[in-house]
């Protein structure tokens, strides 16, 4: 099942045709057929609630039912990683503030057309300026294959940690210990395309172009069949410490 929340419209919120006591108001409306899913991947970085033009995408609930002033931390997914269907067309897509001092200040914006039927990712991505209070971000497409073989496990890579070189990423099964490239070199703020794995357990490392040393690595990954996956390299990758927060780092996030 692809992971899609859609934002419910409202619509004829206003003047009752009629004033009689079960009269029941008419919700429906045409689907939203684009998809968008957001990343807080910038080193650094406040935790943001995520926005298209004006409308709020991501929020964290408080235990006492109000928002939470947390918002998407570092490293996270907003909406749970899920997708949050929108109507195509062009918006900015910006990650603001949700900490109580400079609440609701944009620290992040990509302007992008979404297509009707498509699925995108956006990432706030590089090192956070603390003091022009900014932050890098990009966007990519998500073209998940419409239908999904339970017999192999789909992955791609995207690279959204900003001074790494451009870099390959290999999956090596625990089992038999066969080591496969996932597609080619992608460069910071690019994605390579989907590609199939038998299921199983793998280790999975990045690699630069002629280099047999890992740049990143991950251990014991979990690639089920029938299921679509985004691994994305994030964090500095000057960082040797395995414990820092802002170490580099490779996310595994289901798309479907």
């Amino acid at each position: 099942m692809k992971r899609y929340r859609a934002i419910a419209v409202l619509l004829g919120a206003g003047v009752l045709a009629s004033c009689e006591k079960n009269t029941v108001q008419d919700i429906t409306g045409a689907p939203l057929t684009s998809a968008v899913r957001f990343f807080n991947f910038g080193v650094n970085a406040p935790g943001v609630n995520f926005y298209a033009n004006t409308t709020k995408m991501t929020a964290i609930l408080s235990s006492t039912g109000t928002e939470a002033t947390t918002g998407t931390a570092y490293g996270s997914v907003g909406a749970g990683g899920f997708y949050t269907g929108i109507e195509p067309g062009q918006y900015a897509l910006t990650g603001k503030i949700a900490a109580t001092t400079d609440h609701n200040l944009t620290i992040s914006s990509v302007n992008a057309n979404l297509e009707a039927g498509k699925s995108y990712s956006v990432f706030m991505s590089g090192f956070y300026d603390a003091t022009a209070k900014t932050v890098d971000g990009f966007i990519v497409e998500d073209p998940i294959p419409a239908q999904l073989d339970f017999s192999v496990a789909t992955v791609r890579f995207v690279n959204a940690s900003s001074n790494s070189s451009p870099m390959t990423l290999y999956a090596k099964n625990t089992v038999t210990g066969n080591e496969v490239a996932l597609g080619g070199s992608i460069a910071y703020k690019s994605a390579g395309a989907f590609a199939t794995l038998p299921p199983g357990i793998y280790d999975l490392a990045t690699r630069t172009a002629g280099s047999s040393t890992n740049a990143i690595a991950r251990t014991a990954v979990t690639l089920a069949g029938g299921r679509v996956y985004t691994i994305g390299a994030r964090g500095d990758i000057t960082i040797t410490s395995t414990t820092a927060t802002n170490r580099p780092f490779l996310d595994n996030t289901p798309n479907r």
